[in-house]
């Protein structure tokens, strides 16, 4: 019988470079790891992870800091949030993105009501564990963060209208 996920390894060392492979684990990287760790998730080996992490962090796909000797890398936020500001702006008008701010403006709102605090912090410091409420920590966290994306895109936007005009 064949393991798929040994399966889905073999297709993906064939399908892709370890390049284009160390890079898709660093963008998925959200807290910080050493080479060795993402030479495992990529499948390639750690001299071959070095190098185009090297190369990666001075594209800006990715950041660095030390640990002692150690060297850990993980994904450039910044650069995710710049990305994610391009897509909105290429793929929604600007009624929509002004729609939506309101949509999540309102719903930042409903959690202010609900929970009668100003923010998920303090939602999670009045919740015992195993409390309904937990679920909407995360999700008042992500949509202050859409938000703020949103916002931010917008600004982006008048700011190459004016420029244009």
């Amino acid at each position: 019988m064949v393991d798929i996920n040994e399966r889905a390894k073999e297709v993906w060392i064939e399908k892709t470079t370890s390049r284009e492979r160390i890079r898709t684990v660093l963008e998925e990287t959200t807290e910080y790891a050493t080479a060795a760790e993402i030479a495992d998730r990529a499948l390639t080996s750690e001299p071959t992870t070095r190098k185009y992490l090297k190369e990666l962090v001075a594209d800006g796909v990715g950041v660095t800091t030390q640990d002692g000797r150690t060297t850990r890398y993980k994904r450039n936020d910044g650069r995710q949030i710049d990305e994610r500001i391009d897509e909105l702006r290429a793929t929604i008008s600007r009624e929509e993105l002004i729609d939506g701010i309101r949509e999540m403006k309102s719903q930042l709102q409903e959690y202010r009501n609900i929970y009668e605090v100003e923010g998920p912090e303090e939602l999670a410091i009045e919740l015992d564990a195993g409390a309904d409420g937990w679920a909407d920590v995360g999700r008042w966290r992500a949509t202050r963060q859409n938000l703020a994306i949103a916002q931010a895109a917008l600004q982006v936007d008048e700011a190459h209208r004016l420029a244009e005009a």
